[in-house]
């Protein structure tokens, strides 16, 4: 009895050993997220962030890209708006479609977006919106 014990105290040890990261793929992840932080600093670059607001119109349409966990909605020159999602969308900046449903217009924080390969239309992800913060043209 004892022989089949310690195999099954062994499991949990060994899964944990299979999901932990090794320094080089830490230090990949790390130059990966220097990198999407650098472009979304060039994207709000001379540009002042506002109060934070809980929903914004889903109308006119807005362009969305997305660095990492953040998407920006681009709705002129003079403003764009950042919220930092509960992870999941990091497919928008490879160019997979983001598609939100909403019964009243607009986007809100909690609200749940998918993404979806433009070519195949398969699922790749979701998320959950954060705040909408303004960044405007001073």
């Amino acid at each position: 009895m004892r022989m089949r014990t310690l195999p099954l105290l062994m499991l949990p040890a060994l899964m944990l050993g299979a999901c932990t990261q090794t320094q080089a793929e830490v230090e990949r992840a790390q130059v990966r997220e220097a990198g999407v932080q650098e472009k979304l600093a060039k994207q709000l670059a001379g540009l002042v962030p506002g109060k934070p607001e809980t929903c914004i119109n889903q109308f006119p349409q807005k362009q969305s890209s997305g660095y990492g966990a953040t998407i920006l909605y681009r709705v002129n020159s003079r403003l764009v708006y950042r919220s930092d999602t509960v992870g999941g969308c990091e497919g928008i900046a490879r160019g997979d479609i983001l598609v939100t449903r909403t019964p009243s217009g607009q986007l809100c924080r909690g609200d749940i977006a998918q993404t979806f390969d433009q070519s195949s239309r398969f699922p790749t992800g979701s998320c959950s919106f954060g705040e909408f913060v303004p960044y405007r043209k001073p």
